[in-house]
C-alpha cells in the first residue's frame, strides 16, 4: 500500500499498484497524474524494487526536482538519490558522455544553445548565398528541428518532394549538420538522435540498459516526439514495465 500522506482515489490507487506490464494513465490537467507516478515509484521501492532499477522521465528540470523531493519524503533522501530521474535530454546527455564514441562523438562534446544554432544556420544560408529576406534563419531552424524530430536525415530531406523553399532548407540542413560535427557540437535534438543511434548500434549496451532500467515511468507522455518514443521502446523491450501518464486533450 502507499504511504498515508499520498491521497489517491480508487483509479489512481489501481494505477499505482499495477506494477507489472505496460500502463497508460490518461487524465486532464490538475487531476494528479504526477502524483500517480511518484506514489507508484514509492510503492515499487517499498515492495523490493531497487531504486537503481527505476527510470523516471520528465519534460522539465523543475518537474524532476519536485518529483524527487516527493519521493524523498516517501522513502528517504538516500534511496531516492539512486533513482535515475530527469528530462529526456539530461538522460541522453549523461549516456552520451559515457558512450558517445560509439557514434563518433567525443566525451568532451559541447551542447550548443539556441543562439549558437541560429548562428550556424545563418552561416549555412550565407554559404548558400541566401539572404535573410528570402529565408529567415529561425524559420529554417524550426524546419530542421521538425525533421530531426521526425527522424529525417539531411539526405532524406533532400530526397523528399517539395517546393524550392523545402529544397533550400534541406541544403542548409546538410551544411548545418556538417558544421556541428566539425566543431564537435550537438544541439538538443542531436542528444536524442545520437542516443537512439547508440542503442541501435551497440546491442550489448542496449541489453545492459534494458536489464538495469526494469521500471520506466514517463510524465506528460503526450509531449513525446519520434526519437523519445523510440528510446522508450528500446529501453522497455525486455521487461515491458512502462508506465506513461498524459493528457489526451493536449
Amino acid at each position: 500500500m502507499v504511504t498515508p500522506q499520498v491521497r489517491l482515489n480508487p483509479e489512481q490507487q489501481a494505477a499505482v499498484e499495477h506494477t507489472e506490464g505496460p500502463l497508460l494513465v490518461l487524465a486532464g490537467a490538475g487531476t494528479g497524474k504526477t502524483r500517480v507516478i511518484t506514489a507508484r515509484i514509492g510503492h515499487l521501492l517499498r515492495n523490493g524494487i531497487l531504486p537503481e532499477q527505476v527510470l523516471a522521465m520528465t519534460f522539465t528540470n523543475k518537474a524532476a526536482r519536485e518529483m524527487r523531493e516527493r519521493i524523498s519524503d516517501m522513502v528517504g533522501k538516500e534511496r531516492a538519490g539512486f533513482i535515475t530521474m530527469g528530462t529526456f535530454h539530461s538522460f541522453c546527455a549523461r549516456l552520451l558522455r559515457r558512450h558517445g564514441e560509439i557514434v563518433g562523438l567525443p566525451k568532451q562534446y559541447t551542447i550548443c544553445d539556441s543562439s549558437d544554432q541560429l548562428a550556424t544556420v545563418r552561416a549555412a544560408l550565407r554559404e548558400l548565398r541566401v539572404g535573410e529576406e528570402k529565408m529567415k534563419p529561425s524559420t529554417a531552424l524550426s524546419r530542421i528541428s521538425l525533421w530531426k524530430n521526425q527522424l529525417v536525415t539531411p539526405d532524406q530531406a533532400l530526397d523528399m518532394e517539395g517546393d524550392d523553399q523545402d529544397e533550400l532548407v534541406a541544403r542548409a540542413y546538410r551544411k548545418y549538420e556538417a558544421s556541428l560535427r566539425r566543431s564537435r557540437v550537438v544541439d538538443f535534438d542531436d542528444l536524442l538522435l545520437m542516443t537512439l543511434q547508440v542503442m541501435q548500434k551497440d546491442e550489448p549496451l542496449r541489453a545492459r540498459l534494458q536489464d538495469q532500467f526494469r521500471y520506466l515511468l514517463v510524465d506528460e507522455y503526450q509531449d513525446t516526439n519520434g526519437p523519445q518514443y523510440e528510446i522508450l521502446r528500446f529501453l522497455s523491450a525486455t521487461h515491458r514495465n512502462l508506465c506513461v501518464v498524459g493528457d489526451d486533450d493536449q
